[in-house]
């Protein structure tokens, strides 16, 4: 039967028991119930969050675009909204508890763009802007979609890099199906836009492509290897 949050008993009110018990002391459901705050004409709150948690768990819910979150029973464009919101702020908040100030290897560059670019649907390309000291002045987005060296022009990757006076970059994209293995475009790209930057004396000095650390990919040997979850051009041109 149901009923609404506020004839609900104090002690199944998820607002009542965070201010009792604490935030840790609270079910998943009872904290999303907390964040989405009302139900529908036929569904509570906590109703609500306990169905979208069942039927697709949070992460899940976390990786929908805001379109695929609207097609969902009871969630609307502000629902919708407060879900991404919610998202992005724990993005953002791993990346604050852990950040990259100098990038000495690509691992560096992967750790620093993988929680970006973890739940993306579709390829971003984004350049990383470095001073002499290989400290990171600034990252700029480039482009969204398929990394094509028919579209993706050396004026719209370099112009940041000039504008910020920058004599070094990294080229960064990633794979939304979470292998980090490079396509034939992926090296053409790579190459046209060294070719480039050394003409230009602002040197290229990786492209790393970010993919999903799991999973298992056979070796040369035969045998299955642990997928590290980014390729580096560098380290393969060295290999």
């Amino acid at each position: 039967m149901y009923m609404k949050i506020k004839d609900l008993p104090d002690s199944s009110k998820p607002r009542e028991r965070f201010l009792k018990f604490g935030k840790e002391n609270l079910s998943d459901a009872e904290l999303f119930a907390i964040i989405l705050r009302t139900g529908t004409i036929n569904e509570n709150v906590v109703e609500m969050s306990n169905r979208l948690i069942k039927e697709y768990s949070l992460e899940k819910l976390f990786d929908c675009s805001l379109k695929e979150l609207q097609e969902i029973k009871g969630i609307g464009p502000s629902k919708a909204m407060q879900i991404l919101a919610i998202s992005e702020l724990g993005k953002r908040y791993n990346n604050s508890k852990n950040p990259v100030k100098k990038i000495s290897c690509a691992k560096d560059v992967f750790e620093y763009f993988y929680e970006k670019l973890k739940d993306e649907k579709q390829e971003n390309f984004y350049i990383l802007i470095l001073n002499n000291a290989n400290n990171i002045v600034k990252e700029e987005l480039i482009s969204k979609g398929i990394v094509d060296a028919a579209i993706l022009h050396p004026r719209e990757v370099f112009k940041p890099a000039i504008k910020n006076s920058a004599s070094k970059i990294i080229l960064i994209h990633n794979h939304p199906s979470g292998n980090p293995k490079p396509s034939s475009e992926d090296i053409e790209v790579t190459k046209r836009l060294i070719e480039v930057g050394n003409l230009m004396d602002i040197k290229v000095l990786d492209h790393v492509i970010i993919g999903c650390p799991c999973g298992q990919e056979k070796n040369s040997n035969g045998k299955s290897d642990f997928r590290k979850g980014f390729w580096s051009w560098v380290e393969d041109k060295d290999k």
